[in-house]
C-alpha cells in the first residue's frame, strides 16, 4: 500500500509528458511515456490483486494489460486501428467480468437504460463518418463499452462503497475518452482532442485500478 501514492504520482507525470509529447511532436517521448503510464496504472492493479482472492482484481489486471496492448497498437505509425479496437473491446469485457464479480448484472436497471440512450446518440453522430467496413465493429465496441460503464454504475448504486464509486466514475471517464476519440477521428477533428482524450483515459484507468483495492488506498 505504501507504493500506491508514488506510483500514482509517477503515472501522473508520465501522462503529462505523453500529452506534451503529442502536442510538441516528440514521438520518442510519446512512445516511451504513453505505455509507461498505463504500465504504472497496471502495477497498481497488480498490487491490489495480490491482496485479494476473488476474480475482481485479476479481471481488472487483465483489462489493463489489454489496454496497454491497445495503447501500443494505436500509437504506432501504421494504421492498426482494428487491432487497437479489438484490444480495448477485450479490455472492456474484462472490466465487465470484474464489475459482475460482487454485484448482480444491471440491477438497478436505470443506469443501463441511460447508457443505452448515450450509445444510440453516439452511434447516430458517428454513423455518417464511418466507412461501411467499420460500422459493425464500431457498433459492437460502443455497445460493449457502454454496457461496461452501465454495469459499473449499477454496481456503485447497489454496493454504496468507495471503490465501487471509483470504478463507476473511472468507467464513465473511459467511455467519455473513447467518445471524444471517435468524434475526433470519424466526425470532426478538434484541437484539444488529444489532451482531453488522454486526460479522461488515464484518469479513468487509474480510478478503475484503485477500485480493485478493498478500500480507498490513498490518504
Amino acid at each position: 500500500m505504501d507504493a500506491v501514492l508514488p506510483i500514482s504520482v509517477a503515472a501522473a507525470l508520465s501522462a503529462t509528458l505523453t500529452i506534451w509529447g503529442h502536442y510538441r511532436a516528440h514521438r520518442a517521448v510519446v512512445y516511451v511515456c504513453k505505455p509507461l503510464t498505463t504500465s504504472l496504472i497496471l502495477a497498481l492493479a497488480v498490487i491490489a490483486a495480490t491482496a485479494r482472492t476473488d476474480r475482481l482484481a485479476w479481471a481488472i489486471v487483465a483489462g489493463l494489460a489489454l489496454s496497454l496492448a491497445g495503447d501500443v497498437f494505436l500509437m504506432l505509425p501504421r494504421d492498426l486501428f482494428r487491432a487497437g479496437l479489438a484490444s480495448f473491446l477485450l479490455a472492456h469485457l474484462c472490466y465487465l467480468v470484474a464489475f459482475t464479480a460482487d454485484a448482480p448484472c444491471a440491477r438497478p436497471t436505470l443506469p443501463l437504460l441511460l447508457w443505452a440512450v448515450v450509445a444510440a446518440a453516439l452511434l447516430r453522430v458517428l454513423w455518417p463518418g464511418l466507412k461501411a467496413s467499420l460500422r459493425a465493429p464500431v457498433t459492437l465496441y460502443v455497445c460493449v463499452l457502454l454496457t461496461m460503464a452501465a454495469q459499473a454504475s449499477s454496481r456503485a448504486a447497489a454496493l454504496h462503497t468507495g471503490p465501487a464509486l471509483a470504478a463507476a466514475i473511472g468507467a464513465a471517464l473511459f467511455a467519455l475518452s473513447d467518445a471524444l476519440l471517435a468524434l475526433d477521428r470519424f466526425r470532426r477533428p478538434f484541437a484539444p482532442a488529444r489532451a482531453l482524450v488522454r486526460i479522461t483515459y488515464f484518469a479513468g484507468q487509474w480510478l478503475i485500478a484503485l477500485s480493485a483495492f478493498p478500500s480507498w488506498p490513498l490518504p
